[in-house]
């Protein structure tokens, strides 16, 4: 916040922020004739749609007061873009301009009375925001003045002649010096003290509390050879202080962190051992295998100091050039010492991509999904040369000048002139302050357990003549060396070896190739090609999230292939892909992230290889869609480059707009415990939150991440579908690029030291445990009862609750998840079950009917399988509609398959060892019976793991029957939090009917992020407590529950519905408020479709069945549609003109009903009604509350008054503007409308 006064005296309240798409209104009002002068005639959207940075000043009423917009080359056109250093150079060599310390100013527009004013604090603004800027260059005509405000802080340089008109270009020039200044850093005194004391109070009172009041004034006394305390000052006052020290405990610091990449911090040595023996190595490294696996375990590179007297050191000029000098000698040395990629190879193991000409194809392999020989794991390199590090044991700055930290490090890099690596180590939920923005985070070793993340810094970082530029032939020694660590070294130089010969591939793609230099070596390389898929990514992409498409040239968005930079310089990516934007004329990169690899396909000259710039991309959300009845639309369908198979890869994206916007990082150790739906959907928003880097999220799961497709797109699915994620989703989300997976299982909660533990043996850390492990199918427990006797289940004490405790039969399968029906289908085929086996299916879940499909698909025969149901425990069945029901029985029946119903698992193998099942006994209400077996599946009643419970239990976390939380998805433990199947509400509610299972999983986990978020952004409005009336009430979620899968006879089936408690369908329709439902075809021949209406004409629930497949992601955007949205479907129906509501939603005019963006057009014209478009009228919604409450009387009915209102008035006019405005902004995926213009 700032103030400003106007020369009247008047007094205004302002802030800077970030330009936004709703500012371009006000701009353009405060564009005047002089503005047009200085900058030209500018289309507003498309100048900040290319923009760097745009900064908006605002006052306290969120009115706009002012605007700037800055880009990385000039305009007017006086020079190429990529082209102007050497214009301004020969304009005054004397101004040291580069890329990485200038911008230009494209506009600039204000308030007249506040103008300079706000002139001044935008400049502030933007070298506070950009620490590397110094210069800002102003280019105008030389005929024009630049009026009373710009004329206060830009100053005339000299002029240049423009490309392409025949005038002359004045260019002005303002310095960072007049309005944020480095800051001057000196040795610390003691008489600093009285002035740095408020600073650190501000921050933290611990010291104080633990050392004293002057323990600051010791530390300063207490300077020697090895411990230097400097501050920066302004104006001579200290602003900041910073402690550094030259003893580190490096030992420790090998035993915990991972330091390879830069020698262990230590100077090289004839005796260092890096790597393990040969009859160890294999190809990789352990430490390449867990570099993204815990890294929730940090250390300290403090050691505590001696009071000892101080000395005093050489000036702080003498030993800034010091510093610069050894930055230059050090980076030949560091360049060349095979090592300097390595970080990109470790820390991006899991995201390797390669593709040819006719597939893509890449591997992400999260950490614990690589398996590497147990004899590798526990080498370590051993450093034996002297350390080379030191380490900032205190820092602290004034707020107004922390975004000068980084001026300290030139000065105490000239106190240690042998020492070449700088530490920082913070307690990992320390908010990532500016200092630390510029260093490495180091990745643990999986068995360190410190609590502070490590941070390093090279002397070389400080050299500010990183030089991005096009390759050429002379660079391909320097990038072979750069590369030789890298797996996919070798399609770079295949790429870089065609961009020197023909500058584009084979097929005529563009190619480009970038190199970074720093005092003439390469530090980096980077290799493009121009999106020749761009219509394929904007409509299966949420690309539009991030920019105006209709601004961008198809030439300007470029495919990121290559990525590979010293782990030295990495706090230059984001420069060296504002660079690549600006020499490569392009305004967007794309980098996929494939979901599958060939490892013999590493090498492909088309590979995409590992990308360290990854973390400065933003994921970009696939898209929802349309499964189009091609042959109906025959020319009206869409292009095929927008209807093809799709390809099924991970999108990645940067622009100009987010090279200068800094991501929020979060270091939070966020742990989740199970792969459901409700923690993959709770991971999937945490990821894609754009501006948000969460660097510790863990997920700890029996078989990691799910999307493998291990059973291949053929094989027929065991298991049921809630069409939450399927296979296409994990791959279009690519979770393993962003979450660290543990393989494993929770056996125990350690709630005081904060960790879990894994398998019994690993230790994970956490800071935010999410426990949405869900419900799985278990064992049966055999009542043990002797069928010999007769018995009946009446006779039987009931044991469905209890847990089976013996030896699991190899022949017994429970089916949880892909990996389990792996097994069991690898276990039947390896022992011949499939051509002769007996196979019992025990239980009462739609599971076991898409299970027994299964097996008649793979062709076992139907008197070979025997389906025997439990007694069930609920009136509701797992279908709850009869005439599904009866279908799937008699095809059960049709096909040999005998069922059992109300019987009770007695005994295996007659009470003998169970290992293999061979028999198996039950007992019914009538006789009992007795089943050969060779196989037993069960899925009998979902329950929580008894390893799930025991954890949670030992952990004194509430539980009553499941997990209990409150409606905050709060257990008892503040920082332990859970969500879905595996929780139910705290009896305070008194809702118990009510749980998560009642909802859509995929929306509880985004309902959960949503409550954790506000946590972590701080861009989020504060939650405000409920009213005290209100806490007591549940949330209702209204997503709709779903569930599908392929049923015997080869019925493909489909249930949408809201949630509810479960009740039977014959009680639902004799319900008084019912509604109507709408029934076409018959179960028989596969052809049934029923929806049901409710009394407010929505769409409630739809069932299919149907012997063909049908389109399921269509027909669940059906769900809570208005029936008349559906083209009046209840009068078509009535009036007898539907008879296949199959082909009816096949037809064109459904198919913007099933587009992704059709919810925003609805929210868009909800939106135009509920609002007051003209004065003297009120709003369509208003009337309507009007006439409910009787407050207008009318002479005719309120529907027809409310219709002839909506047509005379301006309503009818803005609904018809908008949806043509959304079938002609979406015609790629909407070609069958017409609209007015198109004919």
């Amino acid at each position: 916040m700032s103030i400003l006064t106007s020369p009247r005296g008047k007094v205004e309240v302002v802030h800077c922020r970030r330009t936004e798409s709703q500012d371009i209104s006000c701009i353009k009002n405060l564009i005047r004739k002089f503005t047009q002068k200085l900058f030209g005639r500018l289309n507003v959207i498309y100048l900040l749609e290319k923009a760097n940075l745009a900064i908006t000043l605002c006052n306290d009423k969120e009115e706009i007061m002012a605007q700037a917009t800055f880009l990385d080359y000039p305009n007017w056109n006086v020079s190429r873009q990529d082209d102007w250093v050497s214009v301004f150079q020969e304009l005054d060599s004397e101004i040291p301009c580069t890329p990485l310390n200038t911008l230009f100013m494209h506009l600039f527009v204000a308030v007249n009375e506040y103008s300079v004013g706000c002139c001044k604090e935008i400049i502030r603004t933007m070298f506070k925001a950009v620490p590397e800027l110094y210069f800002i260059f102003l280019i105008v005509p030389s005929y024009v003045s630049l009026g009373s405000t710009l004329i206060t802080v830009f100053d005339l340089v000299g002029n240049i002649p423009s490309l392409t008109y025949d005038e002359d270009f004045a260019v002005h020039i303002c310095h960072r010096h007049r309005h944020y200044p480095q800051l001057h850093i000196r040795k610390a005194r003691v008489e600093d003290h009285d002035d740095l004391m408020p600073i650190f109070m501000y921050h933290n009172t611990i010291l104080k509390a633990t050392y004293g009041d002057y323990f600051l004034a010791e530390l300063i006394e207490a300077q020697d050879e090895e411990n230097h305390a400097v501050v920066c000052e302004v104006e001579g006052v200290a602003v900041g202080f910073m402690s550094v020290c030259s003893r580190v405990n490096m030992q420790l610091l090998h035993k915990c962190f991972d330091l390879g990449p830069f020698h262990g911090l230590c100077t090289p040595h004839p005796d260092d051992v890096l790597e393990p023996p040969r009859e160890l190595s294999v190809p990789g490294s352990q430490d390449a295998e867990l570099n993204c696996s815990i890294q929730d375990s940090q250390k300290t590179a403090r050691e505590s100091q001696e009071p000892v007297t101080a000395e005093a050191r050489e000036s702080g000029n003498n030993q800034g050039k010091t510093a610069e000098e050894a930055a230059f000698e050090e980076l030949s040395s560091i360049v060349h010492s095979g090592n300097t990629s390595e970080m990109e190879d470790l820390e991006n193991l899991r995201q390797v991509s390669t593709e040819d000409d006719t597939n893509h194809c890449v591997s992400n392999m999260s950490s614990a999904s690589i398996s590497l020989p147990e004899e590798t794991q526990y080498f370590r390199p051993i450093y034996m040369g002297a350390s080379s590090a030191f380490c900032i044991q205190l820092f602290c700055i004034d707020e107004k000048h922390e975004a000068r930290s980084l001026d300290f490090m030139n000065f105490v890099f000239g106190l240690f002139p042998d020492k070449n690596f700088c530490l920082i180590s913070l307690p990992h939920l320390t908010p990532e302050f500016v200092l630390i923005q510029n260093f490495v985070k180091i990745v643990p070793f999986n068995n360190c357990t410190l609590e502070q993340d490590l941070y390093v810094f090279h002397r070389a970082g400080l050299l500010k003549t990183i030089n991005i530029r096009l390759a050429n032939l002379s660079d391909t020694p320097g990038v072979e060396n750069l590369v030789s660590t890298l797996m996919l070294n070798k399609s770079i130089l295949e790429d870089l070896k065609q961009y020197n010969e023909a500058r584009r591939d084979p097929d005529g793609t563009p190619l480009q190739a970038f190199v970074a230099d720093v005092a003439e070596q390469i530090v980096g390389i980077a290799v493009i090609r121009n999106e020749m898929d761009i219509e394929y990514i904007r409509s299966h992409y949420n690309i539009e999230d991030f920019i105006y498409f209709s601004h961008h040239q198809r030439e300007e968005h470029g495919h990121l292939h290559h990525f590979a930079l010293n782990p030295i310089f990495r706090h230059y990516t984001k420069f060296f892909l504002k660079e690549i934007l600006r020499l490569g004329y392009k305004s967007c990169l794309y980098y996929p992230i494939y979901p599958e690899s060939r490892e013999s396909k590493f090498q492909n000259s088309y590979a995409h290889s590992l990308t360290s710039a990854l973390h400065y991309l933003v994921p970009v959300r696939p898209r929802r869609q349309i499964v189009y009845p091609l042959e109906k639309l025959g020319i009206n369908a869409p292009s095929k480059a927008v209807s093809k198979a799709p390809l099924s890869y991970a999108l990645n994206h940067t622009n100009r707009k987010l090279t200068l916007e800094p991501k929020i990082t979060v270091n939070a150790r966020i742990v989740v415990i199970g792969a459901s739906s409700v923690g993959l959907s709770f991971l999937e928003t945490l990821v894609f939150c754009s501006h948000l880097k969460f660097n510790n999220l863990t997920l700890i799961s029996t078989h990691g991440l799910p999307g493998k497709n291990l059973l291949g797109t053929k094989q027929r699915k065991f298991l049921a579908s809630d069409h939450c994620f399927n296979d296409k989703d994990h791959a279009l989300l690519s979770l393993c690029s962003w979450v660290n997976v543990v393989v494993g299982r929770m056996t125990a909660i350690d709630r005081a030291a904060k960790h879990v533990v894994v398998s019994q043996e690993e230790i994970v850390l956490y800071d935010h445990l999410i426990l949405c492990t869900g419900q799985q199918y278990q064992v049966p427990c055999p009542t043990g009862a002797d069928i010999s006797q007769l018995l009946t289940n009446r006779e039987i004490p009931n044991s469905s609750k209890q847990r089976y405790t013996g030896q699991i039969p190899c022949n017994h399968f429970t089916l949880n998840d892909e990996e389990d029906c792996l097994k069991a289908l690898t276990w039947m085929r390896n022992n011949s079950i499939i051509i002769e086996g007996n196979v019992i299916v025990y239980g009462g879940t739609i599971d076991t009917y898409t299970t027994v499909e299964a097996l008649l698909n793979l062709g076992m025969k139907g008197s070979n399988i025997h389906l025997v149901q439990p007694p069930p425990t609920s009136t509701v069945t797992c279908i709850n509609n009869y005439s599904v029901e009866s279908a799937v029985e008699d095809t059960l029946r049709a096909a040999g398959v005998t069922i059992y119903r109300e019987a009770l698992l007695a005994q295996w193998n007659e009470g003998q060892n169970p290992d293999p099942i061979h028999s198996a006994s039950f007992t019914t209400p009538t006789k009992p019976f007795k089943l050969p077996c060779s196989i037993f599946f069960s899925f009998c009643e979902k329950s929580v793991d008894y390893e799930t419970f025991k954890a949670i239990n030992d952990a004194c976390l509430v539980y009553d029957g499941r997990l209990v939380i409150d409606i905050n998805f709060h257990t008892n433990d503040i920082a332990i939090r859970a969500a879905g199947p595996l929780t139910k509400f705290s009896n305070k509610y008194y809702s118990n009917e009510w749980s998560h299972s009642s909802f859509s999983s995929k929306e509880i986990g985004f309902q959960l992020a949503a409550a954790m978020l506000s946590l972590f952004d701080p861009t989020l409005e504060p939650v405000t407590e409920p009213p005290s009336d209100l806490d007591r009430l549940i949330p209702m979620y209204k997503g709709a529950k779903i569930q599908g899968g392929i049923l015997p006879g080869s019925y493909h089936y489909l249930h949408v519905a809201k949630p509810a408690i479960p009740t039977p369908l014959e009680v639902q329709i004799g319900q008084p408020d019912f509604g109507s439902e709408i029934v076409t075809g018959n179960v028989k021949d596969g052809t049934y479709f029923r929806i049901h209406i409710n009394k407010y004409k929505m769409v409630e629930s739809i069932t299919c069945l149907s012997k063909e497949t049908f389109p399921a992601s269509n027909y669940i955007r059906l769900f809570g549609q208005h029936e008349q949205v559906l083209n009046n479907l209840c009068a078509r129906y009535e009036d007898k003109l539907i008879t296949d509501l199959y082909s009816y939603f096949t037809e064109p005019w459904c198919m913007a009903l099933f587009h992704d963006r059709f919810i925003d057009l609805r929210k868009e014209l909800r939106q135009i009604l509920t609002s007051k478009e003209e004065e003297e009228l009120p709003s369509i919604e208003q009337l309507a509350h009007q006439i409910e409450d009787e407050e207008i009387n009318l002479n005719e009915k309120p529907r027809k008054y409310l219709r002839r209102v909506y047509q005379e008035t301006i309503y009818k006019t803005l609904v018809e503007k908008s949806i043509l405005s959304y079938l002609h902004y979406n015609h790629y995926h909407l070609p069958m409308y017409a609209w007015p213009g198109i004919i």
